[in-house]
């Protein structure tokens, strides 16, 4: 299928469908796995290319950059382009960078490299989840394929340090990159048969100088982020955060008045949409700052290798799945603000169950601390992916989800930052008098212990070991307290977006729809399902009091019969047309004379 999508209506997703999305599980679980195998691979590189300290962090860092700063290109690019051939694009330069990256003569060309690798894995991203918009209409197969969807990001993360160290035992570094290679002609040989084509029928030209803001103003201020979480608050990172966020006042400007903008801001004026954002920032915020110390233990607190240490985490997943399973069922029955709260306070569980690990513990306490943390975290962002996939229309799901993707990246970054900040605090605190290396890290002190005699060496670790554990007894609290603001502002932000009706598919915004055709957009506006519907209820009440006021006085004509005066009689009091505010516009036209007027429950 080509050109503007035409999948109609709302009906169900068929075999097609299905096998397509096990096509997208492939970019979705290997771009996750990317951000972890490297960590196996660094010492053999190290030894082979020789980089210098600041060398080798910018080859564990550049791929995190470039992927969280074209996020948002990318998602509008696909609209304008189409995704598929955007994920084609992709996953073409993927498998390219990874070849040159396995081969790669010297430190210079490896960041290089892992740069390319940041920019087809933010190729893939949006355009992975916006497809599932496209393929599964019905507001239920699109939960389940949405948390299918955040199963394959949890578990690259989560596999990909074991097949990185298996590999490494018996390969050479360059065949952690290999891997990606085989995945990627299979995605390039099957996705155009089971994937279907979509892009924004009217979405305008394509505005360089935006997606020059919004790349540097998510580098500048992510960069600054990490620069604080390893070295505390400098000059540089401080100047960097400042005009990260000035470009991104910049951005937010352009987006306003340009007749094309990259995203639609008016997006952000619908409680859905922005709880959504802003729960998912929380709720990565509190799951990658504590899984920063949850790693660390397992190695150095509990003596796990590395290898082992990711074979036990291997533990936690049959958790995620029963909690994926569970909310899949429960999707259909409870309103989304009471699920999305139970997953978050299952995620506040789990930073409690941390607070009680010691030195001593059984390896079984902090894993289920930290399965308990992640079985909530699928929970939450498959909810929070699908309700700002529902509040944004179809020609906007690929910008919609880069949107999400870095909300995401954001939280990740601002929870390294500052839980990693509070648990070195406490940490230095308590090894305040030893070392200098002892009392930065807890790695540092290990290495000290071991060249100092006996006794002397096995205290410092022990007293290294405590102090490091009432650090994640901290960071753990206050990822508590986080989730559990998460869930309050759940329950609070999202009260008014209705379960699904028992028995029906589409919710009531499918019988609405009845009679509005059913190709291209106006057929796939509806299927959103019930999320849909209160967005556009809102929305309709908002934007339209002087429309109906209007219509009390005279006849209601309908929209391909108005002209533009009958639409502005006064024209200095009409806000500009920009695309959003015609979108809003025709929404609540349609909605005024093909259905009665509905209240929200």
């Amino acid at each position: 299928m080509t050109g503007t999508a035409t999948t109609g209506g709302t009906a169900p997703a068929g075999r097609k469908e299905w096998i397509g999305l096990g096509v997208l599980f492939l970019p979705t679980l290997l771009i996750s796995m990317d951000i972890s195998v490297l960590f196996f691979a660094l010492p053999f590189i190290s030894e082979d290319l020789a980089p210098s300290g600041t060398q080798q962090l910018w080859i564990m860092d550049m791929y995190g950059f470039v992927l969280a700063g074209m996020l948002i290109t990318m998602g509008a690019l696909g609209d304008r382009i189409g995704r598929r051939r955007l994920l084609l694009i992709g996953a073409t330069a993927f498998g390219i960078a990874s070849v040159v990256a396995a081969y790669s003569g010297s430190a210079e060309v490896l960041i290089v490299t892992r740069a390319l690798l940041g920019l087809g894995g933010a190729t893939l991203m949006p355009s992975t989840l916006a497809l599932i918009r496209n393929m599964f209409h019905d507001a239920k197969q699109r939960k389940t394929a949405i948390s299918i969807w955040t199963g394959a990001m949890v578990g690259g993360a989560t596999i990909g340090p074991i097949i990185g160290g298996f590999v490494l035992e018996h390969f050479w570094w360059g065949a952690a990159f290999l891997i990606n290679v085989p995945a990627m002609v299979l995605l390039l040989v099957l996705a155009p048969v089971l994937l279907p084509e979509y892009r924004a029928p009217h979405a305008g030209r394509f505005d360089l100088l935006s997606a020059v803001l919004s790349l540097g103003a998510v580098l500048l201020v992510i960069y600054g982020i990490k620069q604080m979480a390893v070295h505390g608050v400098e000059l540089v990172p401080a100047l960097s955060i400042a005009v990260g966020l000035v470009l991104a006042c910049v951005f937010v400007r352009r987006q306003r008045t340009s007749a094309n903008p990259l995203i639609d801001i008016e997006l952000f004026r619908q409680r859905t949409f922005s709880a959504s954002m802003l729960i998912n920032v929380l709720a990565m915020f509190a799951f990658i700052g504590v899984t920063l110390y949850t790693n660390q233990y397992l190695q150095l607190v509990l003596g796990k290798s590395p290898f082992h240490a990711a074979l036990w985490s291997m533990a936690v997943m049959p958790g995620i799945m029963i909690a994926m399973t569970v909310s899949g069922v429960l999707a259909n029955k409870v309103r989304p603000a009471h699920l999305l709260a139970g997953g978050l306070v299952l995620t506040t569980i789990g930073a409690l169950v941390l607070t009680r690990v010691r030195t001593d513990s059984s390896i079984a306490l902090a894993l289920t601390g930290a399965g308990l943390l992640a079985a909530g975290l699928v929970v939450g962002t498959t909810l929070t992916a699908d309700l700002i996939l529902a509040a944004a229309p179809p020609e906007r799901a690929g910008s919609a989800s880069a949107l999400s993707e870095t909300g995401s990246e954001f939280g990740g970054a601002l929870g390294m930052a500052i839980l990693g900040s509070i648990g070195t605090a406490v940490y230095r605190d308590r090894m305040t008098g030893t070392s200098p290396a002892a009392h930065e890290t807890l790695g540092g002190a290990a290495a000290e212990a071991a060249r100092l005699p006996g006794k002397a060496g096995a205290e410092l670790l022990s007293t290294a070991r405590e102090a490091f554990t009432t650090g994640i007894h901290a960071a753990a609290v206050a990822a508590a307290l986080v989730t559990f603001l998460a869930a309050v502002l759940a329950v609070i932000l999202l009260r008014e977006v209705p379960a699904p009706e028992p028995g029906d598919k589409n919710s009531k915004t499918a019988k609405g729809a009845k009679g509005a055709g059913s190709d291209g957009d106006s057929a796939e506006a509806p299927a959103g399902g019930t999320v849909t519907e209160a967005v556009a209820s809102r929305a309709e009440q908002r934007d339209s009091g002087a429309l109906r006021r209007n219509r009390r006085t005279a006849p209601l004509s309908r929209p391909d019969e108005r002209t533009a005066g009958d639409q502005c009689e006064e024209p200095e009091s009409c806000r500009p047309t920009t695309p959003a505010r015609t979108r809003q516009i025709e929404t609540i036209l349609s909605v005024e004379t093909m259905s009665p007027r509905k209240t929200m429950p």
